[in-house]
Formats: structure tokens, sequence, C-alpha cells
């Protein structure tokens, strides 16, 4: 989820549940040593719980990382080994991680010895011809040995060579039972599934067979689908009852957000983008996309471009 779930998207998602876990976009390790946090890292305690994903292979580094992800108030520290892009790869980072079980071991125990707050490690259930259940069984039980508090599976393998990351999301089968397999044979791990959920009513059915369900590109092209995740999920009328009705509210209950960034110097269009996909399946939802896109694209862009697209959609 590389440049989508970044703090614009996450601080609309907050708006449509309180109960969901969010994840940040995967931040490389050396990234938070040699720059500034707050570019990568910049939060509001309101739209916690959320986890920070890490991205790096050296467990030294990982730890300082983590420890000032910690330092930031995030709930959780997770370790990307699951992406499986060559740009991640080349950097040893992600999927090709699960070819290295004992360095992913001492990363964790690393980060576990550095922080207070859990550490997770998000992987797939294979690489390429290591496919198998006792890979990813051996893989998984080093890694939990190392102390991990959770892991977060990717229910494909991934091909390191040879697919694009688009590829990878759908050309390798999804086998939800091998995750649930794990975690049968685990019943004191926490495991969560991940990989073409694309409903809350499919979450609910792995939520039967395991303790989580991530929901990665499906909630951010069709953001809308949280908006029942703390009643149905949860079981949290109340909060559910705190929330936006309908899109048009969320919409307006985010200007504050979108006021304060414009007026830190944040260019409208680098928020506006998480919303195209807000009204999907509704009249208008084309005109709101195409007014969104060229009006937040505009010089000195705001509030009055929202509104502009909203008079497509809006009864």
């Amino acid at each position: 989820m590389l440049e989508w779930t970044d703090r614009h998207y996450r601080s609309f998602a907050r708006l449509l549940t309180r109960r969901t876990t969010l994840y940040t976009e995967m931040v490389v390790d050396q990234a938070l040593l040699h720059a500034a946090p707050a570019r990568f890292l910049d939060e509001s305690p309101a739209d916690r719980p959320v986890v920070v994903q890490l991205g790096g292979s050296d467990p030294e580094t990982l730890a300082e990382a983590a420890k000032i992800a910690e330092a930031r108030g995030y709930d959780q520290i997770n370790l990307n080994a699951g992406c499986p892009s060559d740009r991640v790869q080349s950097g040893k980072m992600g999927a090709c991680l699960m070819a290295e079980p004992e360095l992913v071991a001492k990363c964790v125990a690393a980060m576990v010895r550095a922080v207070r707050v859990p550490v997770s490690v998000k992987t797939r259930i294979g690489i390429d011809r290591n496919d198998s259940y006792a890979f990813l069984n051996a893989f998984a039980e080093r890694v939990m040995d190392a102390g991990c508090d959770h892991l977060v599976v990717h229910a494909r393998k991934a091909w390191l060579k040879g697919l694009s990351p688009r590829e990878n999301r759908t050309v390798p089968p999804l086998l939800p039972e091998r995750v649930y397999e794990l975690k049968e044979a685990h019943p004191d791990w926490t495991v969560v599934l991940n990989g073409g959920v694309e409903s809350l009513e499919r979450a609910k059915e792995h939520l039967a067979r395991v303790d989580g369900v991530m929901i990665g590109r499906a909630a951010y092209e069709n953001l809308w689908i949280l908006r029942g995740a703390d009643e149905e999920i949860f079981g949290d009328a109340a909060s559910s009852a705190s929330l936006p009705k309908t899109q048009e509210e969320a919409v307006r209950a985010w200007y504050p957000y979108v006021e304060s960034q414009l007026a830190r110097g944040e260019r409208l269009r680098w928020m506006a983008r998480h919303l195209l996909g807000l009204f999907r399946g509704r009249d208008g939802a084309r005109q709101w996309r195409r007014t969104l896109i060229e009006g937040a694209n505009r010089p000195g862009a705001g509030i009055e471009t929202i509104e502009e697209a909203l008079r497509h959609v809006v009864p």
C-alpha cells in the first residue's frame, strides 16, 4: 500500500470506523534514521489505534526505527516480509525475507528488546517454489519464537521474479485454507488473514477460522465499506451511531482536517486523491471523480473544490 495509506487517507478512514486498526504505508527504517521522522510518522492521537509498518533487514537499524515510532505514539510495529516489488527486494526488504527466517527472527528480536509495544510480521504463505505448508510453518515458528506478537499472512505466495506487484496480487491463487491450517496448528498464536478480502461479509467468514482480517485495496478503492465495521465486526453499535451516516456527511466532517493541512502548505490534490472511490456505485460518481481530479490540481484549490464535486452526487 505504498503511497496509498498515508496520513491523509488514515485521517479520513478514522471518520468511518473508530475500532478498526489502521496501518501506515511501509516506511523504510533508514528513512526514519536519516530524515525528519515527522515527514513519515506525522499522526494525530485521534487516529489511533495505528500500526507503523517498517521495511528493512538490519536488526540494529530496525530497532532504532522502532524506538522512533514508539516515541511518536504508534501502537504497534509491523515488519513487512510480504511485499514482492523489485524496488523493495533491491533493498533486501519485503517477501524476499521469507528465504531468510533466521535474519527475520534477529530483526524481530532486536525490535522486541527495543520497544514496549507489540511487534508483528506481515508475510506471504510462500515464495517461488517454496510454497508448501511446511515452509510457511517453519518460517512462522522461527519468527514467533523470536518474540513476534502476531502474524499477518497474505494468503497468496509471491513470485519474486517474473511477475509485477499487480500480478502478484492476482496470479498466484488465494489459499486461505493454508492460513487456517497455520492457526489450527498453533491455537495459542494470533493469526490475521490478508488477501482478497473485498467485503465485511467475507471478513466475517474468515473470522470464524482466524483471529483477525486485514483489508487492503478494497478498503482504499471503496472506502465506504469501513463504515459498517464497528457494528458488523466489533459489535459496537454505540460507536457506529456516532459516525457520519452518509458519504456527504463524512466528507464535510473531514473539512477541519483538510483546512488544517492546507494552512500548513499541503496541496489539496494529495488529500483529495484518496476520496475518488468514496461514491462508488452511486449516481454521479464519475462526475465526482472528474471534478475532484481536475479541481484539486488547480493552484490554491481548497474546500470549495470538494463542494463543487459534491454537487454531482448530493440529491
